[in-house]
């Protein structure tokens, strides 16, 4: 079992924090469906943004299964520190920090992974938000800035000696972004440097990726980040694997209408119509992204009525040939 802080979760596989997908509707659902951790959206360390309508459904954790997991970003020690007693005292019960993600807008503001370039602001920050609350605090990264300058190791380091209780690292650099493949050896060398958990991500897509990448890492847990978009299960599906080693069926077309339908009506009433729609209408191309009827999923995003789309899946369902289901993506047994 991986432990973080008090909390021991039930399995070693963790649903990875991705700006416009963990939402609170998909938190729950692949929750349900086995994960053993997920992490909410990225949040900024100024609060004084808190106050708009993205940030209120990102810090919103209501039917959440515990521990409630809020990720934080920002450059400043002090601000990350004040997000972090925030967001506690919102209901957050581990607190990560952010410094893996490589998206430009992120890391022209000197956060994310862009604040692997400074070790010495690393340390600061850690120790900043480890002293401000009584919760554990985890850190996602990456391997470094550049493969030139590839210092994992180091802030692997410097995160455990500031009492950073988990270290998540995705197998590429910065300036990789998500091209190419990732890299475990790195993480295997983080992994035997330090003693806190060490839980692995990157290109992780199948129960044998998970699998694969547990043993040439050695690490603790798997996060699944990109590879879940349409596939609430799929962590479920490592755990079960990972756990028994049998394999479990991807949900047929009966499990898989009851699944999306699910989905789509969480989405309409966490958002609201107007917004609720247009998000519905991503998570349905994720769910049918092989299925190979692309002239539905043009209807589908012409839908203005949250009711009409649930409608209009049903019809899809009830019509549409076996072949066009989920399972052509190649992860039922």
């Amino acid at each position: 079992m991986l432990q973080i802080g008090p909390y021991q979760l039930a399995n070693t596989v963790v649903l990875a924090p991705m700006a416009g997908v963990t939402d609170l509707p998909f938190r729950r659902l692949c929750r349900a469906m086995g994960a053993g951790l997920v992490v909410a959206e990225m949040v900024t360390s100024d609060t004084r943004l808190w106050d708009t309508a993205k940030s209120r459904r990102r810090l919103d954790h209501r039917g959440e299964a515990e521990p409630v997991t809020v990720q934080i970003a920002g450059s400043e020690p002090h601000m990350l520190a004040e997000a972090a007693r925030s967001a506690v005292d919102r209901g957050a019960q581990i607190i990560d920090i952010n410094m893996g993600c490589p998206a430009k807008k992120v890391c022209n503001r000197a956060a994310g992974s862009a604040l692997l370039r400074d070790e010495q602001l690393v340390a600061r920050i850690l120790e900043s938000v480890v002293s401000a609350v009584n919760v554990p605090v985890t850190l996602k990264i990456r391997t470094g800035w550049s493969p030139e300058e590839r210092n994992g190791v180091e802030i692997a380091s410097i995160a455990e000696q500031s009492g950073i209780q988990s270290l998540a690292v995705h197998g590429r650099t910065r300036a990789c972004r998500f091209k190419g493949h990732a890299e475990y050896a790195t993480i295997a060398a983080i992994k035997a440097e330090i003693k806190i958990p060490v839980i692995a991500n990157g290109d992780i897509a199948s129960v044998e990726d998970a699998a694969q990448v547990l043993e040439l890492t050695g690490a603790d847990g798997i996060m699944i980040g990109r590879a879940a978009q349409g596939r609430p299960w799929l962590c479920g599906q490592i755990a079960d694997y990972l756990a028994t080693g049998l394999r479990t069926a991807a949900p047929d077309r009966s499990q898989l209408l009851s699944i999306m339908s699910t989905h789509l009506a969480d989405i309409h009433e966490f958002y609201g119509e107007y917004t609720g729609v247009r998000i519905a209408r991503k998570h349905l191309g994720w769910y049918l992204e092989d299925a190979g009827d692309r002239q539905f999923r043009v209807r589908f995003n012409q839908l203005e009525c949250p009711q009409q789309q649930l409608n209009a899946l049903q019809t899809y369902f009830s019509r549409a040939p076996d072949t066009a289901t989920i399972e052509q993506r190649g992860i039922a047994a």
